[in-house]
């Protein structure tokens, strides 16, 4: 072997000495859980509890927003059209408003469909058997697609409909619109303060579980720096305790989350099909369940850092 072909092996036996190094971490530090099965158990199930609660309340948001969608769905534009616009003329306008991309369905009820409904509904169908005249016009009700039901949107489409000459008054119930989606937006705060709260105590949870070994480790440090182990070399088996500890908490968290959800199911499964709707609790996803699992891992490994790079520096031989 010539001199050049040797002094390009020796970056790569070093590259490989520290990935055998990481590995031989990773599986001692999982090893080391596994001694202390109790403890282990405690610091992950805190870990679950506390990743799985925001968890369990942001699906629950979202299987709400499902529900919504159909409450969305009612929500409805009433278009009352002047007293001189004939049924045809509404008809007419009303083929121009389904052109709209704001406008899910359409439909129109002629001045006698308006009259027959209202006095099927107002209770003075007798009353209204004097009248010599039709005194309701044409009317056009408008359900907005699901993109156009926030209030922002529902309000702009309500103004360029009021422009409209042929309909001399445009009603909706904002109130209802706007108490929905400010409900929501509400929800999804709370959600995020509760999540950062939590992660919060998932930090300080594992940062003292990883005090504490280090402290329950104080003279094997000493001695490792004594031989002139590095920082790095040091602090390495205990990050890759945080992180198992976040893998680990993750998992459960995901399980629990899972096993919640299917506990609730058919109860609203059931309450719903007395409602005649079909809905059905939606699980966490693989793509949410993946992001819960690195955010679990992110936690540990943040919190093992914060508590090696305090604690660490304390410790040195004397």
């Amino acid at each position: 072997m010539n001199r050049g072909a040797a002094d390009a092996s020796v970056p790569n036996a070093r590259f490989l000495a520290y990935l055998l190094n990481h590995a031989q971490v990773i599986v001692s530090s999982l090893g080391k859980l596994y001694r202390t099965p109790v403890s282990t158990l405690m610091t992950v199930a805190v870990i679950a509890i506390a990743l799985a609660f925001p968890a369990g309340l942001y699906v629950l948001l979202q299987n709400l927003q499902v529900v919504s969608g159909g409450w969305n769905g009612a929500t409805q534009i009433s278009l009352f059209a002047h007293m001189d616009v004939s049924d045809e003329r509404a008809a007419e306008v009303g083929q121009q408003l389904r052109l709209m991309s704001e406008v899910e369905s359409l439909h129109v009820l002629t001045r006698d469909e308006a009259m027959h409904e209202f006095r099927a509904l107002s209770g003075f169908g007798e009353a209204l058997e004097a009248l010599e005249h039709n005194p309701l016009p044409a009317v056009l009700i408008i359900h907005p697609n699901e993109a156009h039901s926030a209030p922002a949107q529902v309000s702009i489409l309500l103004e360029k409909l009021r422009a409209l000459p042929e309909i001399e008054l445009a009603q909706l119930d904002m109130q209802w619109v706007e108490r929905l989606h400010t409900m929501m937006e509400i929800g999804e705060r709370g959600i995020l303060v509760i999540a950062a709260l939590l992660a919060l105590a998932v930090l300080l949870t594992i940062g003292n579980t990883i005090r504490l070994d280090i402290q329950g480790r104080r003279d094997e440090i000493v001695i490792v720096k004594l031989i002139g182990a590095t920082d790095a070399f040091i602090r390495r088996p205990f990050l890759y305790t945080g992180l198992w500890y976040g893998a680990l908490g993750g998992c459960l968290s995901w399980f629990m989350v899972e096993v919640s959800l299917g506990i609730l199911s058919d109860p609203v499964q059931r309450l719903a099909g007395l409602y005649g709707s079909s809905f059905s609790l939606s699980n966490l996803g693989l793509a949410t369940g993946t992001a819960l699992l690195a955010i679990s891992i992110l936690l540990g490994l943040t919190g093992s850092w914060i508590a090696v790079s305090r604690h660490l520096h304390e410790i040195e031989p004397s």
